[in-house]
């Protein structure tokens, strides 16, 4: 809105300027506003675009098949779909789980989905775009690859392509049975499901004729399947690359006590074995199994959490993204994950060997529509802004609300007065974090202020009226110019 004269009245009116404090306060977080994107879809499960796709949005709905586009420049769905998949089973955690673009869709037109079929099974097919660009040619299919699913639950789904290597990565599921009896995720002989695959969609040497085998898969020539890159999962939900690093972040559904978080750098040679039948996280999931709880060949998660309500727990893991956009630098390298059940909204960073800067961010993201719940997915843009996909039907833009200067989801006259007391100074008022509150972080307030007017406080000195008024002077100065 626009700053007005009543505006620096209040302004005027508030505490007076601390420049000569001696102990500068914690440098402000800056709150981040939930922007929704798109609304009335059907429990949609995925939000992401191509490399060098800067204007739209696919967004995949689980049960429906159908992807669409969200148009970033107008702000509004396609009235015609992307695609409409047909023939889905559509159990709970069954339907279109999975999208990934070609390397070079801008070129080849190609991309890639995860279903589960009428009667459960698993099929990773390939489609192009049309001659419209907006419109996939639906008879372009080809199965890429298939297999089988003993049961409805725990059919993973996310697919990515590795940022250095071109492959493509799938995640699958366990099979869904309780403790995974048949011991699929630990076995590597002829079983695809508990693990992370890795293929070449490019290829054609593998056993049908309709992908590659990627020759440092890490069981080529040795026993073992070849498509696998890592195993001992239970159900991978919603993993993602680091761009920027190649790390891959895993995030596992546990059973009954914990979710964790598994880490692979970027440049790993695969072959980790996460555990799972024997571990549940860092637990000992089952003492009596035949494979010891103390194996060191098994790679633990660099996270968990245990089943408890919120704000520390939950029991549903929703894996994310590393942020990696340009409109928030403060998060540059911070990974975001959810849990569906309780609804928290987690972020931490990590180097490959310690992790840092663990928060609760659930109640600094503020809605500006809906409510932020049911988190089914973390998607990334071809900019790498991010989106948090509510399974309700929403999809929300996480964007920065700079002039929020305590955290509170509102810019009003309490922000004005951090930056007013703390002008020229460090602390609250530091809207963007570069160490000193100046004229930028007085126009983020500003720029972004919706509140009326203060109520009356102690008129300040003369020096701070001045200050103040000069600072005035200076927006007012660019507001003309």
């Amino acid at each position: 809105m626009r700053f007005t004269c009543a505006h620096w009245t209040a302004l005027r009116a508030a505490t007076p300027l601390l420049f000569c404090a001696l102990a500068a306060l914690e440098a402000s977080a800056v709150s981040i506003t939930a922007e929704r994107v798109a609304n009335n879809l059907s429990r949609p499960i995925y939000a992401g675009s191509p490399a060098g796709d800067t204007n739209r949005l696919f967004i995949a709905e689980q049960h429906t098949g159908v992807i669409k586009i969200l148009d970033q420049s107008t702000g509004t769905i396609n009235p015609t779909p992307f695609l409409d998949l047909t023939g889905l089973a559509t159990g709970n955690e069954q339907g279109l789980l999975g999208v990934a673009f070609h390397p070079d869709f801008i070129n080849n037109g190609k991309f890639y989905v995860n279903l589960t079929v009428s009667g459960g099974d698993t099929e990773i097919r390939e489609y192009r775009a049309g001659a419209n660009p907006n419109v996939a040619d639906p008879t372009s299919g080809r199965l890429v690859m298939g297999y089988d699913q003993p049961e409805q639950f725990h059919n993973g789904g996310w697919m990515g392509f590795g940022p250095s290597d071109g492959y493509l990565y799938i995640a699958s599921g366990d099979g869904g049975e309780f403790l995974d009896p048949n011991n699929r995720a630990l076995d590597t002989t002829d079983q695809k499901l508990g693990k992370i695959l890795r293929i070449d969609v490019d290829g054609t040497d593998g056993p049908t004729g309709q992908y590659g085998i990627p020759v440092d898969n890490p069981f080529v020539d040795a026993t073992g399947d070849d498509e696998i890159w890592a195993y001992g999962l239970r159900n991978p939900w919603r993993n993602g690359f680091d761009r920027e690093t190649g790390d891959l972040y895993v995030a596992d559904v546990g059973q009954g006590e914990r979710e964790e978080i598994n880490f692979q750098a970027g440049n790993s040679a695969g072959g980790e074995n996460y555990g799972w039948r024997v571990m549940e996280g860092t637990r000992c999931a089952n003492p009596g199994r035949e494979f010891p709880c103390d194996d060191p060949d098994y790679t633990t998660p660099i996270h968990e959490y245990g089943h408890s309500g919120a704000p520390n727990g939950g029991f549903a893991i929703t894996g994310g993204h590393v942020y990696r956009g340009e409109a928030m630098p403060f998060l540059d390298g911070t990974y975001f994950f959810a849990d569906y059940v309780t609804e928290q909204i987690w972020s931490f960073r990590y180097d490959g060997a310690t992790k840092s800067e663990f928060q609760n961010r659930t109640n600094s993201i503020h809605a500006d529509a809906g409510t932020v719940d049911q988190i089914s997915a973390f998607g990334e843009d071809a900019s790498g802004e991010m989106y948090i996909v509510d399974l309700g039907g929403q999809v929300y833009k996480l964007v920065p609300l700079w002039g929020d200067t305590d955290g509170n989801g509102e810019v009003d006259i309490i922000d004005l007065n951090n930056v007013r007391n703390n002008f020229g100074g460090a602390g609250l008022g530091d809207t963007n974090l570069d160490g000193v509150v100046n004229i930028v972080d007085l126009n983020n307030v500003r720029n972004d202020f919706a509140a009326g007017p203060a109520e009356s406080v102690p008129e300040p000195g003369a020096l701070c009226l001045a200050l103040t008024g000069l600072a005035g002077l200076v927006v007012l100065k660019r507001q003309r110019g």
